[in-house]
């Protein structure tokens, strides 16, 4: 559901420390506004159904597709389309923002294992102070 006073992104942010766990900020008719820190690697996954729409707020990420890889730094945005296997990593730290549709997995519907320290999740809410 949208909320009906601002949030502030830095807030959002700063409301918690887990890497990636993406937080939804808001939605908008059916996607979920998320904010997320990365640090590390993701894996390899894929969204048959939707696009994901990456912006970087803070720092610096790459997403590797099978034929490239993209690097983005802060005020990048990029979009997966559906159904393109992709693998999102930050060496150094980001902060980013993600578009999807609400219920959406972070890891995708195709993926390969899991590791420990990603958390599948179709995010948690925001909790501000």
């Amino acid at each position: 559901m949208a909320l009906m006073e601002p949030v502030n992104i830095d807030k959002a942010l700063a409301s918690f420390d887990a890497l990636w766990s993406p937080r939804i900020v808001t939605t908008v008719n059916d996607y979920d506004i998320r904010v997320t820190k990365l640090r590390g690697e993701h894996l390899w996954h894929s969204h048959a159904d939707t696009d994901e729409f990456f912006m970087v707020i803070d720092g610096e990420m790459d997403i590797a597709l099978r034929d490239r890889t993209v690097h983005m730094g802060k005020g990048d945005v990029f979009v997966v389309p559906r159904g393109v296997e992709h693998k999102p990593s930050s060496v150094s730290g980001a902060h980013v923002l993600v578009v999807e549709p609400s219920g959406t997995s972070t890891v995708g519907d195709r993926h390969e294992e899991v590791p420990d320290h990603v958390d599948e999740t179709t995010g948690h809410a925001l909790k501000l102070p």
